[in-house]
């Protein structure tokens, strides 16, 4: 392996460049992720086994074990003075490959990111559903750990975690928590969320509502007197409430949609653009639940939700994303392609700039 390329160095340039990820595969030099887009780093093209000496470095032999009986590894990982980083570890063509995200240490304010000041009101609720969605690097991760630093710094409250891995870690201001890493601290989503009705949690957060169980085991927890904050990888909250109820068999949905009617509180689903002059900005669907919303759920008319959101904003908070796409090309942090780009209803955005 080439002298040049250590990966306590490579970790260290995701900090130098301000970048989100570093990936390692094979027959490519090292590449890094800034504001969304891959950059290769000026180095030599990395083999197989260069990969596996670097990334093996930093496994425990449990984990080495993990990974060559699965061939895929999540775990999160701290390297002293340069920060904390999610990585998957993969095989890409009969090789190792590698990719780590950098978890900020420092974990914002809502304020710091400019929320919305329904956020802070949601999360003021004792029981309900609160989910973050958009796709993967869309900011879902650290817009939890927000609103979850912002109770800790206004209530006291038992706060449990389940994530795979754990990525924000929060020290105990007014609120006690306790993070539970999937794989070393309990071995699935559906059985930490069992036995965490007996932990005396008031706020639970799942890192990925990803089947059957844990949906089933979140909307328990959120009607029986539990604050519970997940996520899921869709795009808008029609599209998760329908996510949300296909995930289980026919005779079951009238009463997953009678639950989510009843503790349903917000969908944010969120998309990170990239800002004129460089860095991102987070373009936020704000859903909320209100009467006619939770009838709608209940009556299995999804259909008519967004009409729904775009008639009740004045009192609830509610803000479709081709209004808050259209409020960043009026301040020119973003251009028209971005905000066509990334849209979830490209014909009713473009409609709304040629009204402008």
């Amino acid at each position: 392996m080439s002298q040049v390329l250590d990966i306590q160095k490579l970790l260290k340039s995701i900090v130098a460049y301000k970048a989100s990820d570093l990936h390692l595969v094979s027959r490519s030099e090292p590449q890094i992720r800034i504001d969304g887009k891959l950059v290769a780093l000026n180095l030599p093209v990395l083999t197989g086994e260069d990969i596996e000496l670097m990334s093996y470095s930093l496994l425990t032999e449990k984990q080495k074990k993990a990974f060559e009986e699965n061939w895929e590894l999540d775990f999160s990982l701290v390297v002293p003075d340069v920060g904390r980083f999610r990585a998957n570890y993969y095989r890409t063509m009969g090789d190792i490959a590698c990719a780590f995200r950098i978890i900020p240490i420092n974990i914002p304010s809502l304020d710091q990111l400019n929320a919305k000041s329904i956020f802070k009101e949601i999360i003021k609720r004792e029981k309900g559903l609160i989910l973050v969605t958009g796709p993967t690097g869309s900011g879902k991760s650290t817009t939890l750990a927000a609103m979850l630093n912002e109770i800790n710094m206004t209530e006291s409250k038992h706060i449990v975690t389940v994530e795979d891995p754990v990525e924000f870690v929060h020290q105990n201001k007014k609120c006690l928590f306790s993070h539970r890493n999937i794989g070393t601290d309990t071995s699935s989503f559906s059985t930490a969320l069992k036995y965490a009705m007996r932990e005396d949690p008031d706020i639970i957060l799942i890192g990925e509502m990803r089947d059957r169980e844990t949906i089933s085991a979140a909307l328990t927890a959120a009607e029986t007197g539990h604050l519970v904050f997940g996520t899921l990888h869709t795009n808008s909250a029609p599209q998760t409430i329908n996510r949300i109820i296909d995930v289980f068999a026919g005779d079951e949905q009238p009463q997953v949609r009678a639950q989510l009617s009843t503790s349903l509180i917000a969908v944010i689903s969120q998309a990170l653009l990239p800002k004129i002059g460089g860095g991102r900005v987070a373009a936020q669907e704000i859903f909320i639940t209100n009467p006619a919303i939770a009838n709608l759920i209940r009556e299995d008319k999804v259909h008519q939700l967004y009409s729904q959101m775009q008639l009740n904003q004045a009192g609830t908070g509610m803000v479709t994303q081709s209004q808050e796409l259209i409020e960043f090309l009026r301040k020119k942090m973003i251009t028209k392609e971005s905000a066509i780009q990334f849209s979830n209803r490209p014909d009713e955005l473009i409609r709304m700039i040629q009204a402008l």
